[in-house]
């Protein structure tokens, strides 16, 4: 057996790339690898604010006398300092003088060091023949989570356990890839976060210290509101305290304002389409009881799903509207048991085009698979089917269709006003018909609505200020957006914030930022929480309300993002699914019982936990 254990740089990974098939993803940051003659007490983050941009140092002792520093910045910072052109030692000097109070005014030392770019490595193999990969040969993570000599370590365990285990050697390797592989892609995803927020470091330099302090140790998503509070209660109540955030009051259970629209709490339930609405798109009893059941459950906000603007707006036959009397009288059921039910609950509804995407079968059915009979015809900016050959070719929009499907979306506007819903949000997202006029893997058009983001943004602005014209002046508006295609060419998250921006200039009152599902061929990086670094850049880069989305699945994870300070709103969908009452649940967890989460009347005798057996009796002293 062969081991390789060569780095980063691995030859060996290189030489048979064609059986390991690596990915390896350069980032945005560069850094040199120094060290320092006196010992930190602690791993320390240092930052420097310089007329280049913002420099940061990662030391931490390894000698009784010595420590490892690393210093690393933004590559146009770096260039703009000149570093680009710099030897090992102006570069040792001139960083020893950024940091000489961290460094207590020692001088730093190389040993043939270099500024380079991190590379994450992952591997889609780490075995072929009897050549195995271990440590950063296999996989890398940033050096600001401390993880890669520990990973190596526990890599080398594993196989040597893997070896005595199974006699046979591709027996034992495959055993080791698949005891590892999930515990490495884990701690890459909490590095990952950690190197973007090093990245874009300076957009929460102007957050109060201890804020600051919170979201840096919460920023790889494995420390938490939660566990911090545990390790350090006063701080933690210190920044709560700091945060204006009640005492006793967990930060999801803080109130917030958009327009005239005070949401109790910072929960969403997200728009999850139910395909379950008659054919007519009506929506019926399942609706009242599906949204009214969450509405009981103390979300600040419970959002509808996707409501098509026109019988050829729908996804599937299922799919609700707001296009006929009908539709306006069924919502307004609705909305008036929320608000008479659950007082303080806000409803909101999101109104979409499905584009591309419609005529398809219900979810359980086949996702994004054609009706086997009684299709209607679709409509896009550009004739691209969603899957060449599978679905069907659309018509690209032409003028008198533009302004046809945006009066649709004005009428339903004024509908879900008459209906009651206190919020409206406008679908740009996902593929759907607004989100194709973004993207440039959908959008081909060479007219005045194609070519660059601001012309791919005029039709859906043009959408936006129709609705928002008919919309109730002190009722808010929110606009999805998928910050990310998740695809080559596709969009990018500069481009996120750049869309952002725009609706937030047309009057839109909060982003919510979701990602991806615009092309089918699309490679997301899922993970917890995998979304909200997207939402937290437009939050911090343009100061505008974000709402946060994407795998948030605990009542921890909403406290440390809102008290961090990257989101406003959290959104979850599954957990609300699995729970309608997630947010009455999380309160009893952390034991709130403020105005936040009131538990309707009805359920008041369920706001604790129901008794179980025991089993914490205590133990006989002796055993016979």
């Amino acid at each position: 057996m062969v081991i390789a254990a060569d780095g980063a740089g691995s030859a060996t990974r290189q030489a048979h790339a064609s059986a390991f098939r690596p990915r390896i993803t350069t980032h945005r940051c560069r850094y040199i690898w120094l060290a320092a003659d006196v010992a930190f007490d602690a791993f320390r983050f240092e930052i420097a604010e310089t007329e280049h941009g913002v420099m940061q140092l990662h030391g931490y002792p390894y000698e009784p006398d010595a420590s490892t520093v690393i210093i690393e910045t933004r590559e146009e910072v770096w260039r703009r300092a000149g570093l680009d052109r710099c030897t090992e030692r102006e570069s040792t000097e001139r960083c020893a003088k950024l940091f000489t109070d961290a460094l207590g005014g020692h001088p730093l030392r190389g040993n043939h060091s270099q500024w380079t770019a991190f590379r994450t490595v992952v591997n889609e193999r780490w075995s072929h023949g009897n050549t195995v990969l271990i440590g950063d040969a296999a996989h890398t993570a940033h050096f600001s989570i401390g993880s890669g000599t520990k990973l190596a370590v526990e890599d080398a365990l594993a196989l040597a356990a893997c070896l005595e285990e199974h006699p046979a050697l591709p027996d034992a390797l495959a055993a080791y890839e698949a005891e590892r592989r999930p515990v490495v892609a884990s701690t890459q995803r909490a590095a990952r976060a950690s190197l973007e927020w090093f990245e874009n470091l300076e957009l929460y330099l102007d957050q109060p210290p201890r804020q600051f302090a919170f979201n840096l140790l919460t920023r790889s998503r494995r420390v938490t509101h939660d566990n911090l509070r545990l390790r350090d209660r006063e701080f933690v109540e210190t920044v709560e305290r700091e945060a204006a955030v009640p005492a006793a009051t967990p930060p999801m259970f803080t109130p917030f304002r958009l327009r005239d629209l005070t949401l109790r709490n910072r929960v969403v339930v997200s728009p999850m389409d139910m395909y379950s609405a008659a054919p007519d798109g009506t929506p019926g009893d399942f609706h009242l009881v599906h949204l009214g059941g969450r509405a009981l459950g103390g979300a600040g906000l419970v959002m509808t799903e996707m409501v098509c603007v026109s019988p050829e707006g729908r996804i599937t036959p299922g799919c609700t509207g707001l296009y006929d009397d009908v539709h306006e009288a069924a919502w307004r059921r609705v909305t008036d048991f929320a608000h008479t039910h659950s007082p303080g609950v806000a409803v909101g509804v999101q109104l979409g085009h499905s584009g591309r995407k419609g005529s398809t079968r219900l979810m359980w059915e086949g996702i994004d698979t054609p009706l086997p009979h009684g299709n209607w015809p679709l409509v896009a900016p550009s004739p691209l089917p969603y899957r060449p050959g599978v679905n069907q070719t659309p018509r690209a929009l032409d003028a008198a269709g533009l302004a046809a499907v945006r009066d649709q979306f004005a009428r339903a506007a004024e509908r879900a006003a008459r209906a009651g819903f206190d919020l409206l949000e406008l679908h740009c997202a996902h593929g759907y018909l607004l989100s194709s006029f973004l993207s440039p893997l959908t959008n081909h058009r060479t007219d005045a609505y194609g070519g660059s983001l601001d012309a791919r943004l005029r039709y859906p602005l043009e959408v936006f200020d129709a609705v928002r014209a008919v919309w109730p002046d002190d009722r808010p508006m929110t606009v999805r957006i998928s910050a990310t295609d998740w695809a080559d060419g596709g969009t990018t998250a500069d481009d996120a914030v750049a869309v952002a921006a725009a609706f937030t200039a047309h009057g839109a009152d909060a982003i919510d930022v979701s990602t991806g599902q615009v092309v089918p061929d699309e490679t997301p990086d899922y993970g917890r929480s995998y979304q909200t670094p997207y939402a937290d850049r437009i939050r911090n880069e343009l100061g505008v309300p974000v709402i946060a989305v994407g795998a948030i699945s605990s009542w921890d994870d909403v406290n440390s993002l809102i008290l961090a300070g990257r989101a406003d709103l959290c959104a979850l969908a599954r957990p609300h699914l699995y729970d309608p009452h997630w947010t009455l649940h999380a309160a009893a967890d952390q034991n709130y019982t403020g105005p936040a989460a009131p538990w309707p009347l009805p359920y008041q005798a369920g706001s604790r936990t129901p008794p179980t057996g025991r089993t914490d009796a205590p133990r006989p002293r002796l055993a016979l």
